[in-house]
This record gives structure tokens, sequence and C-alpha cells, in this order.
């Protein structure tokens, strides 16, 4: 498949997970694609990368302006770029809720800011934000996360009203838990990571995780002339998690 040929294509947090199974997948369709990244050394060829903390404003107009200056624009970005927290209301105090909101929202914010000149003068221009089930479902011991993804949907939507008009469609994913590198280290961190893995498993009526690249298939079409009446709109991948209420299994 070849449909995105011709489109440039940014990915912050592309290096791994989520992003990077994003980003090799706009490249194999055909789009030119830079990653921002912490550790953009982390991609190989056609990717490619450029350091950006998405927390850091003047880092993120510069890798922005680096990547549209090679590319030779920018038509598709995805805001991918996160990081997770996990307790209550009471667990995490005001720097934790600081720093996850700053990365989590405002990196959005400032990758948008700072791409939207590039995206006016594009005649397919597409964001796709990486949200979360969280920003939908009450989870325990996700407080904070949810919090930060609730306003990156509401975030979506405002965008999206605001720039439809200059032809840029913005829209978001869902995930469910995602088998990633995060999800990784909360399970290794866990008294019993099997029994934990299970856990979450079972909490998706598909019974398993999603998998990064069913994730990155999502954000694709999304970002695609394919969804080209498709705005303001956010698509679960989460195994049914949102949307079903199974019985329990009788034994």
């Amino acid at each position: 498949m070849s449909e995105l040929i011709g489109l440039k294509a940014v990915v912050t947090g592309g290096a791994s997970g989520i992003g990077l199974a994003t980003a090799r997948l706009l490249a194999e369709r055909g789009a030119r694609v830079a990653v921002l990244d912490l550790d953009p050394g982390a991609v190989d060829k056609p990717l490619r990368g450029y350091r950006a903390d998405v927390s850091d404003d003047d880092a993120v107009r510069t890798a922005v302006a680096a990547a549209a200056e090679d590319l030779g624009g920018i038509d598709i970005l995805v805001n991918n770029a996160g990081i997770g927290a996990a307790g209550t209301v009471e667990d995490n105090d005001d720097a934790q809720w600081h720093r996850v909101l700053d990365v989590n929202v405002l990196g959005i914010v400032r990758t948008t800011r700072a791409a939207l000149p590039y995206l006016r003068s594009s005649a397919e221009a597409a964001i796709v934000n990486t949200c979360s089930i969280a920003a939908t479902a009450g989870l325990p011991q996700r407080a904070l996360y949810s919090a930060s993804k609730g306003a990156v949907l509401s975030l979506t939507l405002a965008m999206a009203a605001d720039h439809v008009r200059e032809g840029i469609r913005v829209n978001c994913v869902n995930p469910g838990t995602a088998d990633t590198p995060w999800v990784g280290r909360l399970l290794d961190a866990a008294d019993d990571p099997v029994a934990e893995r299970a856990a979450l498993d079972a909490r998706q009526p598909m019974g398993r995780l999603v998998t990064a690249d069913e994730v990155a298939a999502a954000i694709v079409y999304l970002a695609s002339p394919a969804a080209g009446s498709v705005t303001g709109t956010s698509l679960a991948v989460d195994g049914g998690m949102q949307g079903l209420r199974l019985r329990p299994v009788q034994n």
C-alpha cells in the first residue's frame, strides 16, 4: 500500500512503542517520516530522528523546524509523546501532577503550535493525538494519568473546531492497555507480574492486551486521505473495553 506517497509526517515519542510502530507504518505506506524523541538515535532509516523534549518549547520549535526543512513541509502530525503515572489523588504530589500534565497535554500544545504554519500549507493536513481509554473509563490507580488524557480528548475536539476551516483535520485514538515498554515496566514492578498481566488481559473483553501495531494502524488511517471526512473523532482501539459489558464467564 502506498497511499501516503508524497506526504510528510512528524511523530513525537516515535522511538519506541506505539510511536515507533506508527512511524514505521507511515513510512511503509509511502510517507517521509521524522521522529521527535528524547532518544532519536534509536530509530533507523528511512526514519529521520530529531532530539526534542516536548516539555521544552524551544527544543520543540527547533526540532519541528528542522524536520519541516528536511522533509519539505509537514502534512501529518502525530502527537504521541507521553508519560504515565499510577496512584489515586492521594499518591501523586504536585510536582508529579505538573510534570505529567506538562508532557501529556502541553506537549501536544507545543508541538502543534510549532507545526501549524506548515500544516496550513498542506492540502492533506491531519493531526492525530494519542489519547487513552482512561479518558472515557474510570480506571483504578490512574487518577493523574486519566486527568491528563481526559484533557487530551477535550483538546482534540477544541482543536478540530478551531482548525477545520483551515483544512486541518484533528482526531485522536484511545488505546486500551497496550503491550508497550511502559506497561512492561509496570508489570515488572508488580508483586506478581504473571497475575497482573492476566488481570490486564481479562479487563479487555477480547481477553488480551492491544498491540502497538493495532494502535498504529488506527492512527495511520486517521492521518491518511482515506479519512478525509473524519475530524473531531476519537477512535477506541481497546478490545471492546469502552463499549462492551459482557456477562461473567460461568464455570
